[in-house]
């Protein structure tokens, strides 16, 4: 439906209009609708969830009233400013064009992926036109193909990948009911036995073998971003096997003290630590490259980012100034980054200003990768799985705790010898705890 096909909002009715909520954004996708045509809203009521570059958004209501209609389909991608609902019989809290004020510590756009270089166009979802759906209109209000259901049966069907207008409306009114969900959740079940696995779908005539995802929210936002890292900046990966067995111990002993109780420590921690110390005499690992201006600029600061791996998706929110923590508030802040990125809550700033990024791929039990570097900075270390192998000490075979580190590198700011020096100085200092001392 295009934005000149909407239909024509009444006099006493107030449009709300899709906000700028984050830093560069253009467009967002509408997740989830928590109203109907008809449903009575106060000012600030929760309205509607989008998706903006990485995160989920709420959105609250500018005006009080009555919804006379909703204007856009859950899983339609649009431009800023589009009009989104309109809500009649109240007052508006503030000018139907103006972005409501939102709350900061929700929405997020991801590190250096920014808006795109054309403007944006309404995407629908792909559906089944045949398929049955639940009334979404009120008599007096004209609305897209709206399914009417309670939030927890909305959460329900998105986390199973259902369009809740192929879903056949049992409740009150023609709503979607959990148990109509759960329903037509076996029903796809029992459609996918051996027996019928080459039938052509019900819905699309598509064998069900395979299954088609649309590209868009977090993987859309993130492959653009890697696409045009790797295709800007000239990568260079090197390697280095770590003898990690001393930094373990210390992450014991360091676990067992008093003064760091209720901390998490994890070897995340001290290598981040060992990075920020190595950075020191390493300043170009720490830069990015201004093609405008035709500069290099050298960060006096190191903001350092965390790969996360969340339900939606990765993002690589950063801790600000970590180069001035101690051990216990870094240790902290890694914490606190990775709980906030996984419930989705990173904010702009979060996601914004990052000089250089550690990835921690040992988690999944890899040894190493080749990762590609966050848009806009000049390196990324990758952690690899640490394990117990044997390795030659002063001439003996021993079993000692190795892990390979892996150094992504912008080639236009860092030569081999600076990125190489860099892995040299991080293994010293993981393979003698007193560097962590002597250097921190």
């Amino acid at each position: 439906m295009s934005t000149s096909s909407l239909p024509a909002a009444a006099a006493d009715s107030n449009v709300f209009n899709l906000p700028d909520v984050g830093e560069g954004l253009t467009e967002a996708e509408v997740v989830t609708w928590h109203v109907a045509p008809g449903d009575t809203v106060a000012i600030n009521d929760l309205v509607v969830e989008i998706e903006t570059a990485k995160s989920l958004v709420e959105l609250p209501s500018p005006f009080a009233g009555t919804v006379t209609a909703l204007l856009v389909s859950e899983g339609e991608t649009v431009p800023v400013g589009t009009p989104l609902l309109t809500i009649g019989s109240g007052s508006p809290a503030i000018r139907p064009d103006a972005a409501p004020e939102v709350d900061e510590s929700r929405p997020s756009v991801l590190v250096g992926y920014g808006p795109s270089e054309h403007s944006s166009q309404r995407r629908r979802k792909r559906r089944d036109d045949s398929a049955p759906t639940a009334p979404t209109t009120s008599p007096d209000a004209q609305s897209v193909d709206i399914a009417l259901a309670k939030p927890p049966v909305r959460k329900l069907a998105k986390d199973a990948g259902i369009d809740l207008r192929a879903v056949t409306a049992t409740g009150k009114d023609g709503t979607v009911t959990h148990e109509d969900v759960l329903r037509h959740i076996e029903f796809l079940e029992s459609s996918r036995t051996p027996n019928s696995e080459l039938a052509p779908s019900t819905s699309d005539a598509r064998p069900t073998r395979e299954e088609r995802l649309p590209i868009r929210g977090v993987r859309k936002h993130t492959a653009a971003a890697m696409v045009r890292s790797a295709f800007t900046a000239p990568h260079v990966t090197e390697f280095i096997t770590v003898d990690m067995t001393a930094a373990m111990e210390l992450l014991a002993r360091l676990k067992a003290s008093p003064a760091l109780a209720g901390v998490k420590l994890t070897p995340l921690t001290l290598i981040s630590r060992a990075l920020l110390i190595a950075l020191r005499n390493n300043p170009t690992l720490n830069s990015s490259w201004d093609d405008e201006a035709e500069e290099i600029v050298l960060k006096k600061y190191v903001n350092l980012g965390i790969a996360a791996a969340t339900p939606r998706g990765l993002v690589v929110p950063n801790i600000k100034d970590a180069d001035r923590m101690s051990l216990g508030e870094l240790a902290a802040a890694i914490e606190q980054l990775t709980i906030t990125a996984r419930e989705g809550k990173s904010s702009p700033a979060d996601l914004a200003g990052g000089t250089i990024t550690i990835t921690n791929v040992g988690v999944f039990g890899v040894d190493t990768a080749t990762p590609i570097l966050n848009p806009g900075e000049a390196a990324i270390l990758c952690l690899g799985a640490i394990r117990k192998q044997p390795w030659v000490v002063d001439d003996s075979i021993e079993i000692r705790s190795i892990t390979t580190l892996g150094l992504s590198f912008d080639h236009r700011l860092v030569d081999g010898q600076q990125g190489s020096q860099l892995l040299h100085d991080l293994a010293v200092i993981l393979e003698d705890p007193l560097q962590f001392v002597a250097r921190g």
